[in-house]
């Protein structure tokens, strides 16, 4: 009989739940999960596609020493050996942990307390660093705590939704779905996106503010100058709940409205319609995400936000409140843990004895981390300059997604010992790794995760664990124990569990916020039964909803919040050398490093390269052509990609997106552009405002190929390469000519030997293709041309999977077109039911005047969501060329 198993989706900080189904067969499939209160059984493209992303091809099974398979105990022991001789010679902070919102609360919760509390470092930081802690420091600072007041729920009830700094409908599409189901239901609701460019999210807005990178505290500034002199200041809840209105209202007074304009970029109506809209609205939610937190700025923008919105009251009540958007599954987990080198587990601070002391006596640990470790831009310096020798990388892929990531990755190749936990071998980072251990991926691993909106959890396994891989949890317990110390001894996660449950409540007279103290006995029986819950939950209270703040209590010593006074920094970066502006961020298909999404043909087929997205006059400027590549150079590294120009971007500036790596594309690493610039608050990077120059990509030959076997080290000077239904597809660009293109291909894809291709070649044009067949089946096929290649490509990627007995259709294949009996798709739009371009045009030249109309008719935009507003582009251009 098929088995169900409710679970949690690993992407975004949404917390989505999931029903994975595994049949007779073994064969899995996933849906939304009805019941949990976070997604009421909606799901975005990635969650959708989620058993597309399981199989073990690429999985690291067994522990490896320097590529060699070896046992556990071998490699645990060489492990457990090396930091404590490490420890021993050069003190507890030459090692260091770096560690990932991958992880399950479990798995940080013994790093953290391995590393803080028996090692005694504070050299334990997360890739959350790159998020969210820029949010972590606002909060703390304003709030006294790492609190999130509101819910998911507060968005819907709100009749003002602010987003800045988030393109919601791509990186958070359930709850865009559930903001744009409110607004159908109640079109007085306004809504307004803040951001540079007009991405898709501005699909449901009232109100689109084009600001500058950056701009975000002063027009927050702005903003609380004017509330200050409005009927909306709330000075009962000031005077009553809060410190340091007077300074922060100065700070934000001596902005005049001048340099207002010229620091965010927006015109005067703009801003004075925001500011209106913002008086006059009670029930207002700002939400915002990584184009908030990703500065130099970040803390005084969330800190901007929220004197905004204390200044109001508007805080805590339904419909009301500051909302930050995690962007990782578990980097709520992770902070209620202590996984941040500034944070002690259970929202305790370091630079409290006090705390410091509790911690210790809980964990009856020899030792107690007493000062901050170093967070991750500073880590990795350390790693370089030799004063961490030791490094443990878990879940996480630093090479890619760190800023200056050439220097990163040369750092953890001089590193005399590196240990790496993940599930590929062939990533960016273990491929420099001396010890590489095969850890759980989702699906198999067991615990819990932290959703945005404080909800807890259960990722629950449903696959046995393959080969030798094993928990996170277990890996560090494991090296705990064997470097000598007590209080490892776990045997399963819900034993974990219950200690984290049980530290938030020790000593707990409702001074701290975290307190989950109602599940410190859970076993292991209840633990699998574990329904979402949002937190606080203190022992002996009947579970409840929670909003934090409506009435003051905050955790500072007088329990008043603080407003903190902000000053609008300088904006701009560029300059004579580098006078254009990156913006770096996600796509709406692909997660992170694409170490899981790239796995899934479907979601490779919206987005197939990286790309940068530059204004049309910045592009003609520069010489860059549509579809043509374009070098991307900073003073911190360079990048190749696809030129996409659009009028959606700002003059002067380009964006690019994170997740290609070395093993997708040849140069597109785009995070080695990023200088290693961190908010002095929250050593968060500034990965939204960097200084680069663009110019053209030379090539005299372009092309693209299908193929039924990955390609094998393609020998170009640019090549993208995607999963494709039946093989895969590569974009290539050659800025010399291959001597002998048949025997490129027999290398690249891997041809047998005696089987020749059928071709054709204009030498004129320079057009060049061919294609090789074995029996009725295409091996592999590639289009040359001096030109971007005009292949319809959906078509030929759908050639690898149908017989080609009949010598026409091979012919078909090589004039690169299809021919009457086989309609070309187009691009895809719409991923969860893969529909391309051509087929929504065929449905609105059919008479499919509305989205809802193109879904009923083709399914696209009836799942997620999140391709709906490009749907509304074709219908609204499809309809503006039948008019002309």
């Amino acid at each position: 009989m098929p088995t169900e198993t409710k679970t949690t989706c690993p992407y975004c900080g949404v917390g989505c739940g999931v029903i994975a189904t595994v049949a007779d067969s073994g064969a899995v499939t996933v849906k939304g999960d009805p019941e949990h209160p976070a997604n009421f059984g909606r799901l975005c493209s990635k969650g959708s596609a989620l058993a597309e992303t399981i199989d073990l091809d690429g999985r690291v099974l067994d522990p490896e020493i320097d590529g060699r398979q070896t046992d556990w105990d071998e490699a645990l022991d060489l492990v457990a050996k090396k930091f404590s001789e490490t420890i021993a010679e050069h003190g507890p902070d030459s090692v260091a942990f770096y560690v990932s919102g991958q992880l399950l609360t479990e798995d940080y919760y013994v790093a953290n307390k391995l590393m803080k509390g028996f090692i005694g470092s504070g050299n334990i930081d997360t890739n959350s660093r790159l998020c969210m802690s820029s949010s972590v420091a606002g909060h703390r600072r304003a709030f006294g705590s790492d609190t999130v007041p509101g819910t998911y729920e507060d968005i819907e009830l709100a009749d003002l939704v602010i987003l800045t700094g988030s393109n919601l409908a791509w990186c958070h599409p359930v709850i865009y779905q559930r903001l744009a189901a409110a607004k159908a239901a109640r079109p007085a609701m306004k809504v307004v996106v803040i951001d540079p460019r007009r991405t898709m999210t501005c699909d449901i807005a009232d109100l689109h503010l084009g600001i500058r990178p950056d701009g975000d505290v002063a027009l927050f500034m702005g903003l609380l100058a004017h509330l200050a002199q409005s009927p909306a200041i709330d000075q009962n809840y000031i005077g009553a709940h809060t410190q340091g209105f007077g300074e922060a209202f100065t700070a934000a007074s001596a902005l005049s409205f001048t340099e207002l304009m010229e620091r965010t970029g927006l015109p005067a109506m703009q801003l004075r319609e925001f500011f209106r809209l913002f008086e006059t609205t009670e029930k207002v939610v700002t939400c915002y995400s990584q184009g908030v937190n990703q500065s130099a700025s970040g803390t005084d923008k969330v800190n901007a936000i929220i004197n905004c919105h204390f200044a109001t009251g508007r805080i805590g009540r339904p419909g009301m409140g500051p909302f930050s958007l995690t962007g990782q599954p578990n980097a709520m987990g992770g902070r209620e843990v202590g996984g941040l080198a500034n944070m002690l587990a259970a929202h305790m601070a370091i630079e409290s004895a006090e705390d410091r002391d509790r911690v210790q006596r809980f964990w009856a640990s020899p030792t107690i981390v007493e000062k901050p470790g170093l967070k991750a831009v500073d880590m990795f310096r350390a790693v370089a300059d030799g004063r961490i020798k030791a490094l443990w990388i878990m879940a996480t892929n630093p090479v890619v997604s760190m800023p200056d990531a050439d220097a990163v990755e040369a750092a953890i190749k001089t590193c005399p010992f590196v240990v790496v936990s993940d599930i590929l071998r062939d990533t960016d980072t273990a491929r420099h790794a001396h010890v590489l251990l095969p850890s759980l991926g989702w699906g198999e691993k067991d615990g819990t995760v932290t959703n945005s909106e404080r909800r807890i959890s259960r990722q629950r396994w449903f696959l046995s664990a393959p080969g030798q891989a094993r928990a996170d949890w277990w890996q560090m317990a494991e090296i705990g124990r064997r470097m000598g110390f007590a209080g490892f001894e776990y045997r399963s996660a819900a034993e974990i569990f219950a200690e984290h449950a049980a530290l938030s409540a020790f000593e707990n007279d409702g001074g701290r916020d975290f307190d989950i103290g109602a599940y410190a006995g859970v076993d292991g029986s209840a633990y699998n039964r574990l329904t979402p819950f949002q937190w606080p939950q203190s022992a002996g209270i009947a579970p409840c909803e929670t909003r934090f703040f409506a009435d003051g209590d905050f955790y500072h010593s007088d329990r008043k919040a603080r407003f903190i006074p902000v000053q609008a920094p300088a904006t701009d970066r560029t300059n004579e050398k580098y006078p254009l502006t990156l913006n770096t961020g996600r796509i709406r298909d692909h997660w992170h490093t694409m170490t899981r999404t790239a796995k899934s043909a479907r979601l490779s087929g919206h987005i197939a390269e990286p790309f940068a997205e530059i204004h049309p006059r910045d592009a003609m400027e520069l010489g860059i052509r549509g579809a043509g590549l374009v070098e991307l150079e900073s003073p911190h590294g360079r990048a190749v990609v696809r030129a996409l120009i659009t009028e959606r971007q700002a003059r002067g500036n380009v964006f690019v997106p994170m997740h290609w790596n070395d093993q997708f594309a040849a140069k597109a690493r785009v995070d080695a552009l990023v200088a290693p610039v961190t908010d002095p608050f929250s050593g968060q990077p500034a990965s939204k405002n960097v200084a680069i120059a663009a110019r053209p990509f030379a090539a005299c030959f372009y092309g693209f190929a299908v193929s039924a076997i990955k390609p094998l080290n393609p020998q170009a000077d640019y090549w993208a390469l995607a999963k494709a239904d039946g093989g895969w597809r590569i974009e290539l660009a050659f800025a010399d000519p291959v001597e002998d293109w048949v025997a490129w291909c027999r290398a690249t894809f891997a041809i047998p030997a005696g089987i020749e291709p059928l071709g054709y070649a204009d030498h004129q044009s320079g057009d060049l293709r061919l294609a090789f067949f074995e029996g009725g089946r295409l091996l592999a096929a590639l289009f040359l041309a001096n030109e971007p290649v005009a292949v319809a490509r959906n078509w030929a990627i759908g050639q690898l999977a149908v017989e080609h007995a009949d010598l026409r259709k091979r012919f078909a294949i090589v004039a690169g077109r299809p021919g009457a009996d086989q309609p070309d798709p187009g691009a895809t739009v719409c991923s969860c039911f893969s529909v391309g371009v051509n087929r929504i045009i065929g449905a609105v030249r059919a008479g499919c005047h509305s989205v809802e109309a193109v879904g009923r008719e083709t399914n696209a935009g009836t799942n997620c969501g999140s391709c709906r507003a490009e749907i509304r582009g074709i219908i609204d251009g499809c309809l503006a060329a039948a008019a002309e």
